[in-house]
């Protein structure tokens, strides 16, 4: 998202490189990485870090956030998840699956992508256009990001909501009004977030320790 702020901390960077030595043990052409986790458990952060130091290893790769695909607009998701009900509607559906394969498509076949941006600043939704002709890896992170067609390596950050709840009340992101419509939609977020727990590759605790899955 346009105008987001990282928090990237010491714990990020070590895992990061962690994660980086995996990828380089399977990299391939065309190489597709997903991370999910719920809300404030440093997905963006961590995706950040993975494409920066990849760098060095000559891998150019693009980080896409999944948040910038909901069905809703951003000035209008909080008074439909109301109106709809919260337990109903937040979840996988929230999302424009065939907007982010689509995306994913263009970048396996080296194209030329549009794909929505929203500017937090705004809150308008901007159009990105990236040719991925130029681009070795796709980082796809956010809430079900694990969900998305042909990825090559799925990493769950298991920290809940609960665990980070200062970091919702009191960061510098304050992307919402934290009240008790946005913690009965974390708490539904989390529901549906674990359930993809089983799916991933690679766990990462809450204290950000690195570990593979053995399947």
């Amino acid at each position: 998202m346009l105008g987001d702020i990282l928090l990237i901390q010491e714990k990020h960077k070590k895992a990061g490189e962690a994660i980086i030595q995996i990828i380089l043990q399977q990299k391939k052409e065309k190489f597709i990485v997903a991370i999910s986790g719920e809300s404030g458990s440093g997905k963006t952060e961590l995706a950040h870090v993975i494409a920066k130091g990849l760098r060095k290893y000559g891998i150019f790769a693009k980080p896409m956030h999944t948040d910038n695909f909901y069905n809703t607009h951003p000035l209008k998701r909080r008074a439909w998840r109301m109106k709809e009900g919260i337990e109903n509607v937040v979840g996988y559906n929230e999302y424009k699956w065939d907007e982010i394969n689509q995306v994913v498509d263009d970048f396996k076949n080296s194209r030329v992508s549009e794909m929505p941006c929203v500017d937090l600043v705004t809150e308008q939704v901007d159009k990105l256009t990236t040719d991925f002709s130029e681009v070795d890896m796709l980082i796809v992170d956010g809430l079900y990001a694990t969900k998305t067609e042909g990825v090559d390596l799925r990493i769950f950050i298991d920290i809940t909501y609960l665990e980070t709840k200062e970091k919702h009340t009191k960061d510098a992101r304050g992307k919402e009004v934290m009240d008790e419509v946005r913690w009965a939609t974390l708490a539904q977020e989390h529901k549906m977030v674990q359930s993809l727990k089983p799916l991933a590759d690679i766990v990462i605790s809450k204290d950000f320790d690195v570990y593979k899955v053995s399947r």
